[in-house]
């Protein structure tokens, strides 16, 4: 059996490429342990991963999901401003023609709050505790059903 820096990329429908991930931090939000776990563990899963490090705008985090042509964009956000975040660049992401990327993210977003921004096009929001292994695959499928490339 491989170790994680033995597995094969994660591939889309034509398996032409790996998928690409953008993983960012939006605001003012300064803890990004969780951002970097998850970034390493969809890079160990075979994805191509783009961390932007802290202190992103909506505006800055939808332009380099777009220059870097990427599958999926995950947010992860702490700060409570999430009904702020999410929306402003579901926004930009709609405005851009990028009905098929991905946005998805985790932190602590209250399941009421969830399900309003999923209602508005966000996809799934993991809470703490959520494996690794639980968003690769959520990610990877959602990419396999979603993206033509």
């Amino acid at each position: 059996m491989p170790n994680d820096s033995q597995q094969q990329p994660q591939q889309g429908k034509a398996g032409s490429r790996p998928i690409r991930v953008l993983v960012a931090k939006v605001g003012l939000d300064g803890h990004d342990r969780g951002a970097r776990v998850i970034a390493t563990a969809l890079r160990d899963a075979g994805m191509e991963v783009i961390y932007t490090g802290l202190r992103q705008t909506p505006e800055m985090v939808v332009n380099a999901a777009l220059q870097e042509d990427v599958d999926a964009i995950g947010v992860s956000i702490l700060s409570g401003a999430h009904m702020t975040v999410f929306p402003k660049i579901i926004e930009l992401m709609k405005a851009r023609g990028m009905d098929d990327v991905l946005l998805t993210g985790g932190g602590i977003i209250p399941e009421e709050d969830r399900l309003e921004l999923q209602s508005l096009g966000v996809g799934s929001l993991f809470p703490p505790g959520t494996t690794t292994a639980d968003i690769a695959a959520y990610i990877t499928d959602w990419v396999r059903t979603h993206r033509d490339f």
